[in-house]
């Protein structure tokens, strides 16, 4: 196998300057890709491509070839409209024209072989029949039957046509029946796999100004088999199962358009996706947002421990109007930066978001605080009596000794979850709130270098 790939990267090329040339003119005249093209891209590997493209049709019944159309093209689900148009029938060729194909479909046929003699340096042709192609290639020579070999000796080999059924790129053929002859166009509807996208953000933050810069990007990733020339894009956020129907949650309106319960993210510009290609084109840029710094400390159940726990650092910002328009944001990664004491961004964490309605407030988590710490301590538990038959009542004093070694104050949210139900606070140092009848939540601002003694008790039920 080895052998064979080798030679027929070598020497089976030939048909480029042989037979293909001699096609070349035929395949040149034929068809070329849509004039137009639109692409609704979705998540779950699903593309809706219109492919419009402008034909001369003769009347009657007549065979029309689509060339340039996605090899991962699902052809049950192909659509044809056009002026006086009806469809009999249509097939899609995806047997590519490669060397190994070349190859096996000359099986049975003569080829030329054109080697360069080592002693004279001339070239030499031979006609050769092919015989099999399937582990290497068998060739009948004259009144002998050869292996065609990799032998150190350069070596073309010349194909006389090349055939019918092998196609320079995907090809979709649809045999219709036109009333009137003409020029009109036609749109070609199908679904693809092969496409999909992503979004990216790039966040950074100001904190001396309590600002943030915005910046967003689609990537779109190409593995259809298929160029699409400055196409019209749109996004779609949501899943789309195999079938076809839509799953997952609604969205709420936007200025952005909507399709369902689904939101269509036009992008500004059409935009060229080439196969194999990952394309990355911005979706916004905006500067200026208000943003707020926030510490967060969270813990599910009482216990004591003999560390310092850190808290969880976060800038909070709402997706407000972007230059006007309210815009949604589509699920992905915000990279966030910080301006550095020279004002040069650093890196300092990423964080992911699904996808956010306009006029939501966002929660950007990039890590943890080294110098901000919570350290929690359980003083005293013990059940109170009751009445009720299987129910019992647990009291507990709580401390948790805030610290921060920052240079400035800061406000540090702590949120003791896991609570039973019925809960009371009987007792506590600074002023907390029942968010749910599991969780408490205090906000206690510590000074800069310095620390704050949080006590509680809590009485819950069983």
């Amino acid at each position: 196998m080895m052998m064979r790939r080798t030679l027929l990267a070598g020497a089976a090329f030939a048909l480029i300057a042989g037979a293909a040339a001699a096609q070349e003119a035929q395949i040149d005249t034929r068809p070329g890709g849509p004039e137009r093209v639109d692409l609704t891209i979705y998540q779950g590997n699903v593309t809706l491509v219109e492919d419009i493209r402008g034909l001369t049709i003769p009347a009657g019944r007549s065979r029309q070839e689509f060339p340039g159309v996605s090899a991962s093209i699902r052809p049950e689900t192909v659509s044809l409209a056009g002026r006086g148009l009806e469809v009999v029938e249509q097939n899609f060729d995806y047997d590519l024209l490669t060397p190994d194909k070349l190859m096996q479909s000359a099986v049975g046929q003569e080829i030329g072989l054109v080697r360069i003699n080592p002693g004279t340096g001339r070239e030499e042709t031979q006609r050769a029949t092919v015989l099999a192609a399937n582990e290497g290639v068998v060739l009948r020579i004259g009144g002998n039957v050869e292996v065609l070999r990799d032998d150190g000796v350069p070596t073309r080999v010349i194909f006389d046509e090349v055939p019918a059924n092998l196609r320079p790129r995907p090809t979709l053929s649809v045999t219709m029946d036109a009333e009137g002859a003409g020029r009109r166009d036609v749109t070609l509807t199908y679904l693809t796999s092969g496409l999909s996208w992503t979004a990216d953000y790039v966040m950074r933050v100001d904190e001396q100004a309590s600002t943030l810069d915005l910046l967003g990007w689609v990537t779109i990733s190409n593995r259809s088999g298929a160029t699409f020339t400055d196409a019209e894009t749109r996004v779609v956020a949501g899943d789309v199962s195999a079938g076809g129907s839509y799953r997952g949650n609604g969205i709420a309106a936007s200025d952005d358009q909507s399709l369902g319960d689904y939101y269509v993210y036009p992008l500004p510009e059409r935009v060229t996706v080439a196969n194999n290609q990952n394309k990355q084109v911005g979706l916004l840029d905006v500067s200026g947002v208000a943003t707020t710094k926030r510490y967060r400390w969270e813990t599910y159940g009482f216990s004591t421990q003999p560390q310092p726990q850190a808290v969880e650092v976060a800038y909070l910002f709402a997706n407000g109007p972007i230059n006007g328009q309210n815009r949604s944001l589509p699920a992905g990664t915000i990279r966030v930066y910080i301006n550095d004491a020279n004002g040069e961004p650093r890196f300092i964490g990423e964080d992911s978001i699904s996808h956010t309605p306009a006029g939501s407030d966002l929660a950007i988590t990039t890590g943890e605080a080294f110098d901000v710490t919570v350290q929690p301590r359980l003083v005293t538990e013990e059940r109170v009596s009751t009445r009720i038959v299987d129910y019992f009542r647990t009291r507990r004093s709580v401390e948790y000794t805030l610290r921060n070694a920052r240079p400035e104050p800061v406000t540090i949210e702590v949120r003791q979850g896991g609570l039973g139900r019925d809960t009371e606070i009987q007792a506590q140092s600074h002023p907390g709130v029942l968010e749910d009848s599991r969780t408490v939540v205090w906000k206690v601002q510590v000074p800069a270098n310095g620390e704050v003694k949080l006590t509680a008790t809590i009485e819950t039920g069983g």
